[in-house]
């Protein structure tokens, strides 16, 4: 489920893609190789799955072509204390072109000529959309860092409210 979630807007549509991706994998049962590991297999199935369904929805997306890439902007900083949700939740949020983009290079391992080809886009917009994808999740943590700390405010009032409690 946690590869159809990255690649879908929130747990309907995943469930969705889940879905079809098991039709594909029971429809196509006799294909699987028992030599190299399911897991691998299963994966690729709901990669691909999720990328059908993302082509099948497609509507009016457009993609910024360019014809030399650089990136100008400072890596994300990931925080430590940021948990696995908070991070699907952000990934959720961008735009289609850009999700499925960065889902497919910075968590399946794919690179731009491969994207490109399976989303028959140009290589110079699977690179803008990556880069575009990083930069609008660099603005969502940053967005996000005044809310940690009142919620590390709150936190720390709340523990020291038990505290005096337990005293009294």
């Amino acid at each position: 489920m946690g590869i159809c979630k990255r690649y879908s807007i929130g747990d309907f549509e995943a469930a969705d893609v889940l879905n079809n991706g098991f039709l594909k994998i029971f429809n196509n049962i006799n294909k699987y190789d028992p030599a190299k590991p399911i897991k691998a297999w299963i994966g690729k199935i709901m990669v691909n799955t999720a990328i059908d369904h993302y082509r099948a929805n497609l509507r009016f997306t457009t993609y910024d072509d360019i014809s030399e890439y650089e990136q100008n902007g400072t890596e994300a900083i990931v925080y430590e204390q940021m948990a696995y949700k908070e991070l699907l939740m952000l990934v959720q949020s961008l735009s289609p072109g850009y999700r499925i983009v960065f889902n497919m290079y910075a968590i399946d391992g794919y690179s731009h000529d491969e994207i490109a080809k399976t989303l028959n886009i140009s290589v110079g917009s699977s690179k803008s959309n990556l880069f575009k994808a990083r930069q609008r999740l660099q603005e969502m943590i940053r967005d996000m860092e005044p809310l940690n700390a009142k919620m590390k405010v709150i936190s720390n009032h709340e523990q020291n409210i038990t505290k005096n409690e337990r005293r009294a």
